[in-house]
């Protein structure tokens, strides 16, 4: 049963999206989303400013726009964590996503860069791919004028940015920048659809099961690219020398039985992974973390598990 103050969020997130166009492609569907967003989002915490900054991608004319969060009154070098939004790889921004990463900065007293990357199907796989990891390069690179500590930068994000972050730590394994910890929530890093929870939660809520090709087709037009692991990660050979992961799913969801496989894989090879089961959580839980307490205190325990991870001593 999903509890009561769950369902509250869901009434007024339904009756937010009730007004988008019947057939409202993604250009439509991001547009609302900033305006539902913004409509929902909770008050800016107190003592946090945020700048944005325009991230060039090596070899190409991109530049990827991240917003940051940082405490103002902190002093020295401090932990960061890299943040990919959701919202299936096609809508989304740092903008919709604000709630979660200033409250991030917030409880931690931390840096969290916020990522606006390319968007499908206009941008297919790997360009979001290539953007989230010129990103953390550029955070190791320039970590002394941004006032990190380059040995305390951690990776995170949600959804389809749970996905690009466990991506981009395959992408950065063994590399020049040793990221600190992985935060996943409700990631999804599979696409293989034959697991108890995609037949339990087909019809969400928030993700459906029927709506899942058309999106996975808008990140990856070829099928044969879902085999990638870059693309699903649960398909790496190996999950051996990738960072410390918490990986946080939802009881009701789809695409839990993936995250519980995923925390299973780097634990199976000796990557260490904290696994928050969600129980009574939907998909998207974070958006509801001031509706329901346990939203709310699944978000406290990732915030504690990031912030005791990355102290650098």
């Amino acid at each position: 049963m999903i509890h009561p103050d769950i369902q509250r969020f869901l009434t007024d997130w339904d009756k937010a999206w009730s007004t988008l166009p019947a057939g409202a492609g993604p250009a439509q569907r991001r547009a609302h989303f900033e305006v539902v967003a913004a409509g929902m989002r909770e008050p800016h915490p107190e003592g946090i400013v945020t700048d944005v900054h325009l991230v060039d991608v090596p070899e190409t004319d991109i530049q990827v726009r991240v917003r940051t969060f940082r405490p103002a009154q902190a002093v020295g070098a401090l932990p960061a964590l890299i943040y990919m939004h959701g919202g299936a790889w096609m809508q989304g921004s740092p903008e919709t996503h604000w709630d979660i990463t200033a409250g991030i900065a917030a409880a931690n007293q931390q840096i969290v860069i916020s990522v606006d990357y390319a968007l499908a199907p206009e941008h297919p796989f790997p360009r979001a791919l290539h953007e989230c990891t010129a990103v953390t390069r550029w955070a190791f690179d320039q970590s002394e004028a941004l006032g990190i500590d380059s040995d305390a930068i951690a990776i995170g994000g949600d959804s389809a940015g749970g996905n690009l972050a466990a991506a981009v730590t395959l992408v950065l394994r063994g590399s020049a920048y040793p990221l600190r910890a992985q935060l996943l929530v409700y990631p999804a890093v599979s696409f293989n659809t034959d697991r108890p929870s995609h037949r339990e939660n087909a019809d969400g809520p928030l993700v459906t099961v029927a709506s899942m090709p058309a999106v996975n087709a808008m990140y990856s037009p070829d099928p044969a690219g879902l085999l990638n692991p870059l693309v699903a990660p649960l398909l790496a050979e190996s999950h051996a020398g990738l960072p410390p992961a918490y990986v946080a799913v939802a009881e009701h969801d789809p695409l839990r039985d993936e995250g519980i496989a995923y925390a299973e894989a780097l634990q199976a090879d000796g990557t260490p992974a904290v696994l928050d089961r969600g129980e009574s959580l939907i998909h998207g839980y974070l958006r509801a973390k001031a509706y329901y307490g346990s939203a709310q205190a699944s978000f406290q325990r990732m915030c504690a598990w990031l912030r005791d991870v990355t102290i650098t001593t």
